[in-house]
């Protein structure tokens, strides 16, 4: 198979080169363009959560020996969530290598959170098919890199930290409204406003509901932090 130019720069970015590349092209092929002979990364991501979530747990118990399963928990589910594989993925611009359909490339289909995170899953799941294990946590360990040794300070989410935020101060629990919604029906865009009792406020927009109320709460905290400052 000819690599075609933006999977060849892909895998420079990956700093991997694919033995078969049509597991590449795989991975980064959206449901919306699947059909005969063309087949979507939904298989992909599947094995390439796994995959991830092994190399994960491995890497957290070499870097910390003492830690507890209570303490390993949370900071796992920080390193293999959804939205660190598309951060992950923004890091390496897999979104200018997707393949999709139309109506996901009219509705910014290369830059929404679910789509950059399931295609790295499955860029991940690629790797390991195409070079094994080793090569596969090789991959994993760059790409994540600092993410792993700091991941004690994302280790709680943004809601669960501003919940605890005010709950050391007796305050009730903060409230997550739903105050816009745009874009067509497959594929809409929700504005969440987070409210503390005091009043204070913070608003975000996200291409679903939980990532807009997750970064609405990380905006809140940081805007209580600065006041307390």
């Amino acid at each position: 198979m000819k690599v075609s130019a933006d999977l060849r720069a892909l895998e420079e970015r990956l700093g991997y080169t694919f033995r078969k590349p049509t597991l590449l092209r795989q991975a980064v092929t959206h449901g919306s363009m699947s059909g005969p002979g063309r087949d979507d990364n939904q298989r992909l991501e599947f094995l390439g959560d796994r995959v991830l979530g092994l190399v994960m747990a491995q890497a957290l118990l070499e870097q910390d020996k003492a830690a507890t399963e209570g303490l390993l928990a949370p900071r796992f589910n920080a390193l293999v969530r959804k939205e660190t594989c598309a951060d992950v993925a923004r890091d390496v611009d897999i979104g200018a290598a997707l393949k999709l359909g139309r109506s996901e490339q009219k509705t910014g289909g290369r830059r929404k959170m679910a789509l950059l995170g399931d295609a790295m899953e499955a860029v991940i799941a690629a790797v390991y098919l195409d070079g094994g294990f080793d090569a596969a946590r090789d991959l994993i360990l760059r790409l994540w890199g600092a993410r792993i040794a700091d991941v004690e300070e994302d280790a709680k989410d943004a809601k669960t930290a501003l919940q605890e935020w005010a709950q050391a101060r007796g305050l009730l629990p903060p409230s997550y409204v739903e105050v816009g919604r745009s874009g067509p029906d497959h594929s809409p865009i929700f504005t969440i406003e987070a409210r503390l009792a005091t009043g204070e406020s913070a608003e975000a927009t996200a291409g679903s509901k939980r990532q807009a109320e997750q970064s609405a709460a990380k905006a809140l905290l940081a805007r209580v932090d600065q006041a307390k400052a």
